[in-house]
């Protein structure tokens, strides 16, 4: 057994420090919610969330108060409405303030991308008629195209301390396959330094005939075996989404003590230390 697999609260423990930038993505699909509840369980304080559509989990992160700063291109509970806890964050600072960068989804997926190129920033036409430029004067610059003359925006590159995902499959080597709605989960694993993979099963040998992506081995830093890892959210192959769910969480999340009660039972209370 390769000292890569372990269980996920080895490598949340060994991997994630107070104060990291951490992305945890997946687009509606393989949601490594599994990983960020270990995260909460943990305690992992003052981190930087960046995702390109944070829904349920990181308003359960941020109502537990462990985030900072949340970088990102669409808030909400898919379908449903507002994230309560990210809401009450901002507006309020309960339990703790929240900072916020906004883009848009094109530029998000641009700067991750430049950042898996490991360049310093993508260049996109971009965030015209908005005001997301004036107010992220960090993160968002004009530049002059040098062939054309057009006149461009530049994003800087987002470059994690850790990109943590969800996936299908992880064979014994390490290697990693995802099919299905996709997201930029590959871009955020080759954009991050160290790289966390939740995974529904491991086998001997990953179908490469089908259509997915596969992700090596090489840059992985630690592979942790968590069944169900992604639900509320679905697993193309595996399980569905639990719509019902996310309906549920409106009505949880609406009130600080009524989600930390909640949190207390259905998270705190748990574990997972299963190894391939």
């Amino acid at each position: 057994m390769l000292d890569k697999f372990q269980p996920l609260s080895f490598l949340i423990q060994n991997h994630i420090h107070d104060g990291d930038q951490i992305a945890m993505e997946g687009f509606t699909h393989l949601i490594p919610f599994e990983a960020g509840h270990e995260i909460i369980r943990q305690g992992k304080k003052e981190l930087t969330l960046i995702r390109m559509t944070p829904d349920l989990i990181y308003d359960q992160l941020i109502g537990m108060g462990l985030v900072k700063k949340v970088v990102f291109s669409w808030g909400g509970n898919p379908g449903v409405g507002s994230l309560h806890r990210l809401r009450e964050a901002v507006e309020k600072g309960i339990p703790t303030p929240l900072e916020i960068e906004e883009h848009s989804h094109a530029a998000m997926a641009c700067a991750y991308q430049a950042g898996a190129s490991g360049l310093p920033f993508g260049v996109l036409r971009g965030y015209t008629g908005t005001d997301l430029a004036k107010e992220n004067p960090e993160y968002i610059k004009g530049v002059t195209c040098p062939f054309t003359g057009e006149k461009l925006a530049a994003i800087k590159a987002i470059r994690p301390d850790v990109g943590i995902i969800h996936a299908q499959q992880a064979d014994k080597k390490g290697n990693i396959k995802i099919w299905g709605i996709t997201g930029v989960q590959k871009e955020v694993v080759y954009a991050s330094k160290k790289v966390l993979v939740t995974v529904e099963e491991v086998v001997d040998e990953l179908d490469t005939q089908n259509q997915g992506i596969v992700i090596p081995h090489w840059l992985v830093t630690g592979v942790a075996l968590a069944p169900n890892g992604a639900q509320p959210s679905y697993a193309m192959g595996y399980y569905k989404r639990d719509n019902s769910f996310y309906k549920q969480w409106d009505e949880i999340s609406r009130s600080q003590a009524n989600f930390e009660e909640w949190m207390n039972v259905h998270v705190l209370s748990k574990s997972v230390n299963q190894i391939p």
